[in-house]
Formats: C-alpha cells, structure tokens, sequence
C-alpha cells in the first residue's frame, strides 16, 4: 500500500516531493494537534461542558444571562440559532456549559489510532457553481434531514477505488462526516458509533485528508449536541484505522 495516494494530474517528480512534504508536515504538527484535542474538550466551553441545549418558541426574548438564573458559577450561557424543520424559520437557542460538569470530573482520555502516514492523503477538490446542497440526516433529528451546502466535490483513488466525497462549508472550513466499519466496532479497532469527522485542507483545486486527524464527533461528548451524520458516498468499504477512536471517561465508560 503507498504512503499516499496523490492527483495523479501531477508530474511524477512533483506529485513524489509533494507527497513527501505532505506526510512530513502531517507527522511534525500531529502530537501537538493530539493534545491541543485532549485539552480542549475539557475546557469551560469545550465539547464535555455542555449540560443543555434550549430551543425557544417563537416570541421567547430569555437571554443567555436570564438562563443562568439559579446555576451554579461554574455554569456559562451562549446563544445559537438553526432552522426550524417543521417552518423552515430561524429558531433561537440557548446552550449552558458547566466547568464542573459531570462527564469533565469523569474524563480520562480520547482513544487514538498511532499516526499512520498511509491515511494522509491529497486529492482533487472540484468547486460546483452556485450553492449546491445535500441533505444530511442528524442524530437528533428522528430521520429528518438538513440541507447543507457542499461547494465542491473530493475525489481521489485508493487501493483502486476511486472515492467521491462531500465536505460541507463549516464557517469557511471544509468539514468531512463519514463513516467506515470501524464505527460502534468493538475490541480495540472500534471507533464512535456514528461516524467521526475531519476538517479538510485546501488550496485552489489540491485538498489533503489527513485522516490521522479525525475526530469524535461533539455528539460523541454530549447528547445535547445534534451532529450530522455521514451521507452514502461518505462511508468507506473498508476500515480506516486513524485518528481518534471513542471517548473514555473513568471506570472505562466509553462513548
């Protein structure tokens, strides 16, 4: 199996010092990435924080200072909004993330697969006019579906198979779901049981996926999150045994 499979648009020579650049960059920044992860998820307003999720009926002025009435001080408020799916209007929320809460006293650590430079790879990134968007069931959702815009296509071939994937626009960043058998999988192989996610590098029409950086998802640290879930042409045929694997907390409960 190469160490990477690359736009084979490239010239050799070109496409082997790219390849070797990639990898390298990717081996050099991943410990710090790995406890960049660690640390954040347990911080005041990290992933293992969050405690509620409020969605407010229309009409509902509560500001995120009046929903700390009665909370402790380790407890903050923010706001967020999404689209309601039965009036397709904005819907306005409310999160409250404790310091001090129960799954950060709990946790010990987030499992990970050992950095494999087989699972970076660079592929094509081919942008599509317009705002194309795909529907993407999430975990709270009961089966219905968010439109999401994706503004170009993934593609490369590995093992000989050739992949197209979907990122969406994340804030600007381009955000991978998917899935692989790895997923609910158990022994040490077994990944979080609804997928993982991974930001995506791009630069013009060159995209690298650096697997080893994939991550439990915010779902995977909290039920008041509502992740996306992979679509179809997401979820690979065959395990990727990089990046993050599930989220332990103590007396070896894993998400």
């Amino acid at each position: 199996m190469p160490d990477i499979v690359t736009d084979l648009s490239a010239s050799p020579a070109t496409a082997s010092h790219t390849l070797r650049s990639t990898v390298a960059d990717a081996r050099d920044g991943y410990e710090e990435w790995r406890a960049w992860r660690l640390r954040s998820v347990a911080e005041p307003t990290g992933n293992l924080a969050l405690i509620e999720t409020r969605w407010l009926e229309p009409g509902d002025e509560t500001t995120p200072e009046q929903a700390l009435a009665g909370q402790p001080e380790t407890v903050t408020a923010t706001e967020l909004s999404r689209r309601d799916l039965d009036t397709g209007e904005p819907q306005r929320g409310i999160r409250l993330w404790d310091a001090a809460s129960p799954a950060i006293q709990a946790y010990e650590t987030i499992e990970a697969f050992p950095f494999d430079p087989a699972w970076v790879i660079e592929a094509t990134f081919t942008p599509v006019e317009g705002d194309r968007t795909i529907p993407f069931e999430h975990i709270r959702d009961n089966g219905l579906t968010r439109d999401l815009v994706v503004p170009g296509d993934i593609t490369f071939t590995r093992d000989g198979v050739d992949y197209t994937l979907s990122a969406f626009d994340d804030d600007g960043t381009l955000l991978l779901v998917f899935g692989d058998p790895t997923n609910g999988a158990e022994g040490e192989d077994g990944t979080y049981a609804s997928g993982r996610f991974l930001f995506v590098r791009r630069d013009g029409d060159r995209a690298v996926l650096d697997f080893n950086r994939a991550f439990v998802p915010p779902c995977g640290f909290s039920d008041q999150y509502n992740c996306p879930l992979p679509p179809r042409n997401n979820r690979f045929g065959v395990p990727v045994r990089a990046g993050e694997k599930r989220v332990v907390l103590r007396g070896g409960a894993a998400h």
